[in-house]
């Protein structure tokens, strides 16, 4: 991989009060030096700390937001759906819902408590149908909620500045 010269050499004109951009003093250009940058300044070593750039997160797009929260949303309803799903056919493999029957009717006793079910009351469907409720509600709050939380950064960073990153490159 070549580095190009332009990164690392000091302009003359940054040098002298100038601006980096602005067209330099006529005059001889100096000779290379041992490391074929102008003006005799030897090859930046290999072992160069990393370029840093420090930028300011001054706005978000709203739109760009909600987008992205309503896919992640939707992809959090079907982990919540189907996990739910799982651990209740767990809970019925395993013999959990004839556990709480037979502890039921043992404990009450009598007629009435003889043809109680706890599948009756959350069973499968239920459950699920529940779920499902829950998850098409926080899809709709979640992403209301992250679009409006874009809203209010963009005022607050119109106001304070926003958020300053420091983006610095691999070695």
């Amino acid at each position: 991989m070549t580095e190009r010269v332009e990164d690392t050499v000091i302009r003359p004109g940054a040098a002298a009060g100038r601006p980096a951009g602005a067209p330099s003093a006529p005059g001889p250009v100096p000779p290379a030096g041992p490391g074929g940058v102008p003006g005799g300044a030897p090859a930046p070593a290999k072992g160069r700390a990393p370029r840093r750039a420090r930028l300011r997160l001054t706005r978000i797009d709203p739109w760009s937001v909600m987008k992205t929260s309503f896919l992640l949303s939707i992809a959090f309803a079907v982990v919540t759906v189907v996990s739910v799903a799982m651990v209740w056919q767990v809970l019925g493999a395993a013999g959990v819902w004839d556990s709480i029957n037979s502890t039921i009717k043992e404990g009450i006793g009598g007629e009435d408590v003889a043809s109680f079910r706890i599948e009756d009351y959350v069973g499968t469907s239920r459950v699920l149908g529940f779920t499902m409720l829950v998850a098409a509600i926080d899809v709709v709050l979640i992403t209301a909620a992250a679009t409006l939380i874009a809203f209010l950064y963009n005022m607050s960073a119109a106001l304070l500045g926003g958020v300053e990153i420091t983006l610095a490159e691999d070695n």
